[in-house]
């Protein structure tokens, strides 16, 4: 079923929108294929390889419908430039709303419009707009939910055992120095890598547009793609900060207990 939903993220905005190129579904296809197979193998497997929190519901179903939500929302504002419907206004005139209130000097928005081409068109520049503020505001609620589950809920401790082996895979903790240390360490990296990508990202591609083509963003799955990238990619990097730094905080908690209990057995 988790390979099933993968493949309907990876091919929405091909179901979606009208007037899409037969080589664009044949690669659309061939992705949403790679990635249902990769995620059936991955959690029908006893050894972990690269997914994270695997077994630390629901931190990766969260992360999978912000996914879904953000692109299901940008396919049907693109879509409704073309059969307009009352969803399709609605959702574009939050967008709309969001990416002027948010298009301020020095925003992630703003500088998501910078890094278009001086001569790109209007209706573009208002697209990306509405389409950055819709997609920044879902990343912004997923985030404030999981910080909810972790602070108020007690994730992932209410769910039983955490298995470091098996949620954190790509965390080896004999590769030397303290444990504890190296998750705070990373916990810090990923929230001010999360932080700063958004600001980062359009930096980056409007100096690689001396050197290649411009990006333009007028074809809708590239809008879709890049705006979904360029706010998941964030919200997720600081997801996983916060949970590595709660899990630090576990073994900081079971090691003061395990300290305590040592101290009232010696005997007086």
């Amino acid at each position: 079923m988790r390979a099933v939903l993968v493949a309907l993220v990876i091919a929405t905005p091909a179901l979606m929108l009208p007037y899409v190129a037969a080589d664009a579904t044949q690669m659309i296809a061939l992705f949403a294929i790679l990635a249902a197979g990769l995620t059936f193998v991955e959690y029908n497997s006893t050894f972990p390889s690269i997914v994270e929190f695997r077994d630390a519901p629901p931190f990766n179903r969260l992360r999978f419908v912000t996914l879904f939500v953000t692109v299901f929302c940008l396919t049907v504002i693109s879509k409704g430039k073309t059969d307009p419907t009352a969803m399709t206004n609605a959702l574009t005139s939050i967008g709309t709303i969001l990416g002027n209130a948010i298009d301020f000097p020095y925003s992630p928005v703003r500088l998501v419009v910078l890094m278009l081409p001086s001569d790109a068109p209007e209706a573009v520049i208002a697209s990306v707009r509405t389409a950055a503020g819709l997609a920044y505001l879902i990343s912004l609620i997923a985030m404030t939910l999981f910080l909810v589950l972790v602070r108020i809920l007690g994730w992932p401790a209410r769910n039983g055992a955490f298995n470091v082996w098996i949620n954190l895979p790509l965390f080896d903790p004999t590769a030397g120095g303290d444990v504890l240390q190296r998750l705070q360490r990373d916990s810090r990296v990923n929230i001010a890598l999360g932080f700063l990508l958004p600001f980062l990202i359009p930096a980056v591609v409007k100096a690689a547009s001396d050197l290649i083509d411009p990006i333009t963003l007028e074809s809708p799955q590239t809008l879709i793609w890049t705006m979904t990238a360029w706010a998941f990619l964030p919200a997720s990097m600081i997801m996983r900060g916060i949970a590595m730094g709660r899990v630090a905080e576990m073994i900081q908690e079971k090691r003061r207990r395990a300290y305590a209990d040592a101290e009232d057995m010696q005997p007086a």
